[in-house]
Parts: C-alpha cells; structure tokens; sequence
C-alpha cells in the first residue's frame, strides 16, 4: 500500500562509515565493561587469597594468584584492543571530516568556475577600463568647475557651506520696503490717440 501519508521516504543519512564507528564503540563499550567487571574480580581474589595465608593454606593462595597474574595480562590485552578500538574511531570521525571539507572545495571550485564562465577576463577588462574612464571625467568636470570660479566664488561658497554645516540659514539681499512709483497713464488706448494729441499741441501753437 505504500506509505499511509502518500508520502515519499527520506533518504537516511547513515553512511558506511557511520555505521562502521557505531559498531567500533560498542565494542570498546563492552570491551570497558569486561574491562571492570575483571577488574571488581581481581580486587576480591587479592583479599581471598590474604584471608588464604591467614588460615594456612598457602597452596590455594598460590593457585589463586597464577590465576589473577594471567587476569592482570589480559586485562592489559584488554586495555589494548580499547585503545585500537579509539584510535580506529578517530581516524574514521577525522576522515569524515576531510571528506566534507574536500566536498566543500567541490562545490566552491565549481560555483568560481560558472563565475568564471559568466564573467570572462575580457569583461573585467572592459569594465576596468570603463571605470577608469569614468573616473578620469569626473576628474575633468571637477578642474574644470574648480578653474570656473574665481577667489570670491570659492569664499562665498565655502561661507554658504559653513552656515549650512552649522543649521544657520544664509544672508539672503533684504527686500526694498519703500513702495514703487506710479507708471504714468497713456493718453489714449487707441492706435491713434499719440498723434491726435501732437496734432492739437500744434494748432495752439499756431
């Protein structure tokens, strides 16, 4: 019936190696628990075989300590193979983390190598070159505007810039109060009203 939701399965993430170092530590794990339960042994046969001497029976004391001399070597057999056991699980972890940086190297070296793809050196060039042209009109427009003004300019500008700086409003000319003059009327509004008036002036005076 497939999956009840309707959806598609994740992918585990567990990889070989994965698995390998969880099997590696549980064996150092068990190897750690025989480690001590030999060990707890050990402590309680060293105090049998003193309460062995006490009472006399020097035999069994002796048997029961080649016994506990073989226990102590494969204890450091023991303490061995855990110390194999770690170091195989360290290099394994260490490796994966080799894999994923070299997996990041990957993908970096290929997205620089579609930028590259993109973006040709010609093009760098050209925009290289563009800007330096740009910058180098700006330069003009900048002596030129420079070489335009004269000493005046330069200090009125500067005066107007400090005002500003400082929240100031600049000195702008005051506007004249006293009030305009009156414009005289024309004579006539009519296109003929000038010469009629000079044809009367000249009648009285004749």
């Amino acid at each position: 019936m497939g999956n009840v939701f309707g959806g598609k399965s994740r992918p585990s993430r567990v990889t070989e190696q994965d698995k390998a170092v969880l099997q590696l530590k549980q064996q150092r794990d068990k190897l750690k628990q025989y480690q001590k339960r030999i060990t707890l042994q050990l402590d309680k046969e060293r105090l049998l075989a003193k309460q062995l001497l006490k009472d006399g029976r020097k035999e069994k004391a002796l048997l029961l300590l080649k016994k506990k001399r073989y226990q102590d070597q494969l204890l450091d057999k023991t303490e061995n193979q855990i110390s194999n056991l770690e170091r195989m699980v360290q290099d394994i972890e260490f490796m994966q983390i080799e894999m994923k940086v070299i997996e990041g190297l990957k993908v970096g070296n290929d997205c620089l190598k579609s930028m590259h793809q993109i973006m040709s050196i010609e093009d760098v060039e050209r925009i290289l070159d563009e800007t330096h042209e740009s910058i180098e009109y700006q330069k003009q427009i900048d002596e030129m505007l420079a070489g335009a003004l004269t000493q005046e300019d330069e200090d009125a500008v500067l005066a107007e810039l400090e005002a500003i700086t400082q929240g100031e409003d600049v000195t702008l000319p005051e506007v004249p109060t006293e009030p305009l003059p009156d414009v005289p009327e024309l004579a006539s509004k009519e296109p003929n009203g000038r010469l009629k008036k000079n044809m009367e002036g000249e009648m009285l005076s004749v």
